[in-house]
């Protein structure tokens, strides 16, 4: 978590150094998610630039990164296997597609019914497919390394997690990954020593993003293949950038507009799609970096993606050099980083149903995908808090001087509260006449009102008069037997729905 509150002030040199040291940062992860995603590493660094730079421009949250990320990595990865590149970036044009919809259908502000259990699980299960995702790298062919050439991979690895790990005791003024790589580059050149770089695996040419439209067929069964890889990617792009968002504001002070932000991302992921980039969103490390660095205008997100373009056309010979070890180091330090190992030690502090979801959304996680779990945990959470709120509601009652009886109710009123509501009444047994005050008590849905019509109806037909009292005007248009409704419109309680204003 990033409890320091930064002030929202900052010059123009402020976010163009920010935007330097964010790129440099970026290079590294980018190669290394392109590794996850199974595409070459040129791949991911176009992507990072193209929608660094299209959602720093438009997008709904000044100071904030996007690029390459290992949430869409890890979807991907199977797509491409099965069907190749030319259909993940039919995949990612729709992905874009999908996700201005979302914007202009004003979704952003359903970020704030994901509960913060079904946060940590999103990122606890994020950290542990990434990991498992980097033991590819330990294979050579179809075989695990063996002897020498695996103990070097692992000497190397850990060299660059101690560098990420110290390095920042000495000085923050350059980013601790790339001395990493640079470190262990150099070492590796100049001892000469027998290891895999990233130009054994694929050649980065350096060049300008070429525009390529997809070479797929335009018919329903290639819709068919990557409409679900569309879906699942622009939900997840969705979550992690407003996720990221939100955690912009609170630690700024500020507000994004989350809206605004999902068009800017589809615009971006569009894009992305027609020039070979593998789709991306925001970046909750880079952006908290650039943002404590300094960078908080979308000068510095234009820096950081123009700097990452003149490093893809000037330095690509010296990105071939660096060693596979180097970015599985970093890899790890990046899932040690995002796996919120505070969560073990609440698990027997907090609710169990609490608990409960963050392991589920993990677990779902690790053998799904990111969307099926934060949709599975949001449901679970919502049946939990329907559950726990259905047995709140409660009553007292008192007699009036002319024998009349009158329940003053207390609590929410809703699907699953009906049968705690019923069990209120003693219908055999009441006076003649009976008075429900809902004053104290909040009438949420259908189920509730029809509870309320049966409940009136079965003391009608005991022969028995009844009135409600200080119902909503709003549950008062739906009631079916209004005509016995006796209220107060000076104290009757008005709810008011969200506007979409808010996001």
């Amino acid at each position: 978590m990033y409890l320091l509150k930064q002030k929202m002030t900052s010059s123009l040199k402020d976010n163009i150094l920010s935007g330097l040291t964010v790129a440099l940062a970026l290079v590294p992860e980018a190669i290394a998610f392109s590794f996850v995603a199974g595409v070459e590493p040129l791949i991911g660094l176009y992507t990072a630039f193209i929608i660094g730079l299209i959602t720093a421009i438009i997008g709904g949250r000044p100071g904030m990164i996007s690029g390459a990320t290992g949430a869409i990595a890890v979807v991907i990865v199977e797509l491409v296997i099965s069907h190749g590149v030319e259909y993940l970036f039919a995949a990612v044009v729709l992905m874009g597609i999908l996700q201005v919809l979302a914007g202009l259908l004003k979704l952003g502000k359903f970020i704030r019914l994901v509960p913060h259990p079904v946060m940590i699980g999103f990122v606890n299960g994020l950290a542990v497919v990434i990991f498992v995702s980097q033991f590819e790298q330990f294979k050579v062919g179809h075989e695990w390394m063996k002897g020498p050439e695996l103990f070097i991979m692992i000497g190397l690895i850990l060299l660059t997690m101690a560098i990420i790990k110290f390095f920042p005791k000495i000085t923050k003024a350059v980013p601790a990954t790339l001395v990493s790589i640079v470190a262990v580059t150099v070492l590796v050149i100049g001892l000469n020593i027998d290891t895999r770089t990233v130009g054994d695996l694929a050649e980065i040419s350096g060049g300008l993003p070429k525009f390529h439209f997809p070479s797929v067929p335009f018919n329903l069964e290639t819709l068919s293949v990557i409409l679900p890889y569309s879906v699942v990617m622009a939900i997840i792009g969705l979550i992690e950038s407003l996720m990221t968002m939100s955690l912009i504001d609170e630690t700024t002070d500020t507000r994004g507009h989350g809206n605004k932000e999902c068009i800017g991302q589809g615009v971006a992921n569009m894009v992305c799609g027609l020039f070979g980039g593998m789709g991306g969103c925001a970046m909750i490390g880079q952006s908290m970096l650039n943002i404590q660095s300094g960078g908080k205008d979308r000068a510095s997100g234009i820096t950081a993606a123009l700097s990452l373009l003149g490093f893809i056309l000037f330095a690509s010979g010296l990105i071939s050099m660096i060693p596979i070890a180097a970015l599985v180091g970093i890899m790890f330090v990046v899932v040690i980083a995002t796996f919120e190992w505070t969560s073990i030690n609440m698990l027997n502090k907090i609710p169990r149903s609490d608990a409960l979801v963050i392991i589920v959304v993990t677990v779902v996680t690790v053998f799904t995908n990111l969307a099926v779990s934060v949709a599975l945990g949001i449901v679970l959470s919502a049946l939990v808090f329907a559950w726990e709120k259905g047995k709140k509601i409660s009553k007292t009652t008192s007699t009036e001087e002319d024998g009349t009886k009158v329940y003053y109710l207390d609590g929410p009123l809703f699907f699953a509260s009906i049968k705690s509501f019923n069990d209120l009444f003693e219908v055999q047994s009441d006076p003649d006449h009976v008075i429900i005050d809902f004053n104290d008590a909040h009438v949420h849905d259908h189920s509730a009102i029809a509870a309320i019509d049966a409940l009136t109806a079965k003391y009608l037909e005991n022969g028995k008069e009844i009135h409600l009292r200080h119902l909503s005007p709003e549950c008062r248009i739906l009631m079916s037997n209004a005509e016995f409704i006796e209220v107060n419109i000076l104290e009757d309680p008005k709810y008011h729905i969200a506007s979409d204003n808010l996001a």
